[in-house]
Formats: structure tokens, C-alpha cells, sequence
């Protein structure tokens, strides 16, 4: 391999990998829908939903259009709107605040843990001292859950309104309670990268009570509640035939089995990666993860791992450069900073995401950690 022009072969995600593996069912699916000739909001989606809610252990699931929609209709669903304040964090990805900013909410920020999660200790702090914190906004992130027991206590001590987001959380769970189920309702995308993605986008709003997911079922169609009797303000926002049959038919059967390798990929990664100049991340604790991510922290020279990494042939991410409120566009918005952001921001300047696909190789691993050791050589 060329040095200076190297051809990556270690991708962050392998999508011709994965079609290779379910193209079939993938295939089948879409000749199923095709021949039913209803494409918006049939079958497909009910039996997707149904299978979803079943999957997350919650009493429903609606599909939606993608998983910024997800967060921005469970908001309104809980009331949240023009002024109000939600308690988020500030390491996540964009769609997290801009949820909240679309619906003329604030976002108040409130620095992470070690683990680049909203720190809910400091969340108890900050609520303590602010009453007018009415709803509260947490991110399952890299693939690991929050304390779950934790953060049912905090909302019951403060009386939040919560929307989880659980983006990169499916099947994570903290001392066996899975993520998603502390909340009032919670939301996740099937955006093509995540654990359980698409070919396309879309996402989903899950919650245990019945007018909560009839009213996001008004608001995803146009705010109807029967053919053209509009009860409010809605959005164009349904998960479509097709990706739902996809994901029914050749996602979902997959997702243990993708799970349990990302599982496996990560544990050697944190055996085996010595490099005193690169640190694994910590997952919060009890969390039993799921590895959306695998987030590693270089000490020193970001740029330079990347590219040392590029030259062997292996591409790797950076999950999330620029903490939300030192993005260019939050100069637009209004928001809050609650606590010191230095963990959020340290994390930020220093995170790289190593590839963790469920298609790597056992061989293709073994480059991965060679790579990150031969860093810390000389």
C-alpha cells in the first residue's frame, strides 16, 4: 500500500458487506411491497412497529420519517414548546439540540461524565437551583446507557418530562434495564449507520401510554386524526413501506447477531489497545453496551493518529468534533450553559472512533489494535 495514497480497506461502516448478507431478504422484501401496491403507512409499517415496541419491551412504537422528527414530535407530544427549557447535554449529534431549538424550546446544557455522557449528578445540581426546568433531554450515546435507576430518580425527585434519545442505543441496557424505558417516551433513528439502520432514513417514537402514541400518530400525519379531519399543526414525517418491510424482514432478524459481534470487536479493542498515548473511553457504569461507537481519546495530535491511521489502510471517525454549543449555527440560537463544559469540550478535542462493524474480520480487527499500538511505539 502507498503511504501517500492509500486506498482505505477498514471502513467505519461496510454497507457492500452488509448487502451481500441480507441483499435477499432486502430484495424479497421490496418485491412484497411492490406487489401489495401500498407504500405509506400499511402492513409493513404496523408489523414493523409492533415488532419494534416488542424488541424494546415498551407497549407501542410509531414510525417516523427520521429520528430528528422522532425527538421533535415526543417534545411537542409532552407539551414542550416555545420558551421552555430542556436539560440536555452538549456531546452529542446535532439533531439532539435542534430537536429542541425547532420547537422554540432552550436548550440548557450541563457538562458530561468521563464517559461523554450527561452527567446527572450535576443534572441533580442544576435542578435543584432552577425550577423553571421543566423537561429533560438525555442521550444514550456511543451505544451505552445512561443509569437508568439514576435517571428514573430524577425525574420522579423534579417531575421532568423526559425524552430519551436513543439513537445509538438499541438493545443497550444499565443493570438490566434497557435504555429507552425510564422516560416518558423515547426515540431512536434507523439512519443507515446506526445498529439497526435502513436504507434510507427513518425513525421511531416509542412510549407505555396510549395517548401519548395516538397524539404522535396525529402529529406524524399531516395532524390528522381520521382522513382529513386535522385536529392540529402536524408534519409529513411516516416511515414509508419499504424501509419498514426492510427492516422487518432482513434487519431485525440480524440485530442479536450484529450486536453480539460489535460486543465482541469491542471487548478485544479494550484488551488488547496498549498505546500509552491513546485511552478507551469508560461506558457509565452498569451499562451493558451495544457499541454504536467505539470512541477512543488520543493525549496528543488528533490529526496525526487519523492520518497514521489512514496511511495503514484504516479509516476512522471523529464523534463529535465541536461541542453543540460552540457550533457555528448555536450563534443563531438562544441557549444556556448551566455547569463549566470542560469535560464535554476535552472529550470533543480529543475523540477518535475506531472502526467497530459487525462485517471486520477477526484479521481486520488484529490490524485495528496493531495499528493503535504501533502509535504508541518508539
Amino acid at each position: 500500500m502507498n503511504a501517500d495514497n492509500p486506498k482505505a480497506s477498514i471502513l467505519l461502516n461496510d454497507f457492500q458487506r452488509q448487502w451481500e448478507d441480507t441483499s435477499a431478504a432486502v430484495l424479497a422484501a421490496v418485491a412484497e411491497v411492490g406487489a401489495g401496491g401500498w407504500y405509506v403507512l400499511g402492513r409493513h409499517a404496523a408489523e414493523f412497529e409492533q415488532a419494534l415496541a416488542a424488541l424494546w419491551g415498551r407497549r407501542y412504537a410509531a414510525g417516523v420519517a427520521s429520528g430528528l422528527d422522532a425527538l421533535e414530535i415526543a417534545l411537542r407530544v409532552l407539551g414542550c414548546g416555545l420558551g421552555d427549557r430542556v436539560l440536555t447535554t452538549p456531546l452529542s449529534a446535532f439533531a439532539t439540540t435542534l430537536a429542541i431549538l425547532k420547537i422554540g424550546a432552550v436548550p440548557v446544557f450541563v457538562d458530561t461524565g468521563d464517559s461523554g455522557h450527561l452527567d446527572l449528578a450535576l443534572c441533580r445540581e442544576v435542578l435543584r437551583g432552577r425550577r423553571d426546568i421543566r423537561f429533560l433531554l438525555p442521550v444514550h450515546l456511543y451505544g451505552h446507557a445512561l443509569d437508568m435507576a439514576a435517571l428514573r430518580d430524577l425525574r420522579a425527585e423534579f417531575d421532568l418530562l423526559v425524552v430519551e434519545d436513543c439513537a445509538q442505543a438499541v438493545l443497550a441496557s444499565s443493570a438490566g434495564t434497557p435504555a429507552g424505558s425510564a422516560g416518558h417516551l423515547a426515540a431512536t433513528s434507523f439512519y443507515p449507520t446506526k445498529n439497526l439502520g435502513a436504507l434510507g432514513d427513518g425513525g421511531a417514537i416509542l412510549t407505555d401510554d396510549e395517548p401519548f402514541d395516538r397524539r404522535v400518530r396525529v402529529l406524524r400525519d399531516y395532524g390528522q386524526s381520521a382522513k382529513y379531519r386535522h385536529e392540529e399543526i402536524g408534519y409529513n414525517s411516516r416511515l414509508d413501506e419499504l424501509q419498514a418491510a426492510i427492516l422487518t424482514r432482513a434487519h431485525l432478524p440480524a440485530l442479536r447477531r450484529w450486536t453480539a459481534r460489535r460486543r465482541g470487536i469491542a471487548a478485544r479493542y479494550r484488551a488488547e489497545i496498549r498505546s500509552p498515548r491513546l485511552a478507551c473511553l469508560p461506558a457509565p457504569a452498569g451499562s451493558d453496551g451495544v457499541y454504536h461507537l467505539f470512541p477512543v481519546l488520543v493525549r496528543d495530535d488528533r490529526a496525526g493518529f487519523v492520518s497514521h491511521m489512514r496511511t495503514r489502510g484504516i479509516l476512522c471517525g471523529e464523534h463529535y468534533p465541536v461541542a453543540i454549543p460552540d457550533q457555528p449555527a448555536m450563534s443563531q440560537a438562544k441557549y444556556e450553559i448551566a455547569t463549566p463544559l470542560d469535560r464535554a469540550r476535552r472529550i470533543a478535542a480529543c475523540e477518535v472512533s475506531l472502526p467497530i462493524h459487525p462485517y471486520l474480520t477477526d484479521e481486520e480487527v488484529a490490524c485495528v489494535i496493531g495499528a493503535c499500538n504501533e502509535w504508541g511505539a518508539g
